[in-house]
């Protein structure tokens, strides 16, 4: 009996396989803390343009190099990133089987470590650059009016019609690699890790046990550097390890901050917001008299603003409310990104085609 309840108690501990819910919570974890403080960082250039709009500007890089400098942290300190150290995961190698695990405060081989950094990191980066190319070259596509002459346009129209598909490919992809871990047939969530050479693993007793004892001594022992390159050397890896260490204790604080953040900004609450804080609906703007002097409306009300000739194809500009032709309208906003008439900030998706009766 005795030899019966060692083994169950041998194999219960083995199978430190974490769960589909653990593993998908520390893949969302990441993915909220990008909105959340892109949202902080809007917010504060929308109200100094001077001081902040540089961060904003910059905002993916900038983020990226964060995101790199607090993933290498965690993986060469707990074999984990950040996002799976928070829910108590660890990276175990693959194909070890013939040797003794490594502990997670060993940290991970240079190979996997920087594969994994790879697909955290950078991956994430060229996605998201991805995206908002094919969002201009859509918005460009829709709002263009010029036909596609050139190899290029048909090269990028084409490369537009094929997007979506692959897209929803690698999503598939993922959804089939989770469903398999579901069923039990893989043992990684996540295609990436399988890359990477990885599998994600709970932290075992001995796992907390070194990581707190290591933390330990690194506070207490501090070895005087003894040339200057070394001295030098120290001072940078203090610098990056200090700024790795306030970056993940800060998110580490602000983390459930975070999540509710994203929650409040989901389309899903949208409605709620909007009615919880709703504000009665401004009257609307008072019309400029035709009869004046102004250099900037023409005379006759038929007339373009712009080219001064009876307006071609109607088009208004949601922005301001006054009425050009097409083409005039179009080219200037395009290239001013503001309303001819009042200087307002606006964009292309602001015209709307006016249809007469007679067309």
């Amino acid at each position: 009996m005795a030899e019966h309840g060692a083994h169950i108690t041998t194999a219960s501990v083995a199978d430190d396989q974490p769960s589909i819910f653990e593993v998908v919570a520390q893949d969302s974890l990441m993915t909220a803390v990008r909105p959340a403080l892109q949202h902080v960082v809007k917010v504060l250039a929308e109200s100094n343009p001077a001081h902040y709009g540089f961060f904003w500007r910059w905002f993916d890089e900038i983020f990226t190099l964060l995101d790199l400098l607090l993933q290498q942290h965690y993986l060469s300190k707990t074999s984990a990133s950040f996002s799976e150290n928070f829910y108590g995961l660890k990276r175990i190698v693959m194909g070890d089987t013939h040797k003794p695990e490594r502990l997670a405060s060993a940290g991970l081989p240079k190979k996997q470590l920087w594969k994994s950094v790879m697909f955290l990191v950078l991956l994430p980066y060229l996605k998201v650059k991805l995206e908002k190319l094919v969002s201009s070259l859509i918005e460009e596509d829709e709002y263009s009016i010029h036909p596609p002459s050139s190899r290029w346009k048909q090269f990028y129209r084409a490369f537009l019609a094929a997007y979506p598909f692959v897209n929803m490919a690698w999503e598939g992809w993922f959804f089939v690699q989770q469903l398999r871990y579901i069923l039990g047939k893989a043992q990684h969530h996540s295609p990436l890790l399988r890359l990477a050479g990885v599998r994600l693993g709970r932290l075992t007793i001995q796992d907390i046990q070194t990581l707190e004892h290591k933390a330990a001594e690194a506070s207490m022992m501090q070895q005087p550097a003894r040339s200057v390159g070394e001295k030098i050397k120290s001072a940078l890896k203090k610098t990056l390890g200090g700024a790795a260490l306030s970056l993940s204790t800060g998110l580490s604080v602000g983390v459930f901050f975070l999540q509710f953040l994203e929650w409040w900004y989901s389309s899903e609450n949208q409605e709620t917001i909007k009615s919880l804080t709703a504000l009665p609906t401004p009257p609307p703007p008072v019309h400029l008299d035709y009869n004046s002097d102004s250099p900037l409306l023409p005379k006759m009300k038929t007339m373009c603003p712009l080219c001064r000739k009876i307006r071609v194809n109607d088009t208004v500009l949601a922005t301001s409310g006054y009425v050009f032709c097409y083409r005039c309208v179009f080219n200037y906003v395009r290239s001013h990104q503001a309303c001819p008439i009042t200087g307002y900030p606006t964009e292309v998706q602001h015209l709307i085609k006016l249809y007469s009766p007679e067309n």
